[in-house]
């Protein structure tokens, strides 16, 4: 059981993001690995719901073909990084 406000897909997302820094990126998959490597697969939608609001809060950019998304219209695979500046 985790404590309250704690949430194991943000800390992965946002120590993957600080640890690999400025322009460069995480994959979805490498952040569902950090929360559960047997079972990443269930946690991967997890990623992106979480990737979306540490987007729209400025946290984070999601990155598609290297260029930063819509955190409400992208589709497809993308890469999770920290806002360019």
């Amino acid at each position: 059981m985790s404590e309250p406000g704690h949430n194991a897909v943000r800390d992965a997302i946002l120590t993957l993001t600080a640890e690999c820094g400025a322009g460069k990126t995480i994959s979805a998959e490498q952040a569902a690995r950090a929360v559960s490597e047997e079972n990443f697969q269930r946690v991967l939608k997890d990623v992106r719901a979480e990737a979306v609001r540490l987007a729209k809060a400025g946290t984070i950019t999601i990155y598609r073909k290297g260029k930063p998304v819509d955190p409400d219209t992208f589709k497809g695979v993308y890469r999770l990084g920290l806002p360019q500046g």
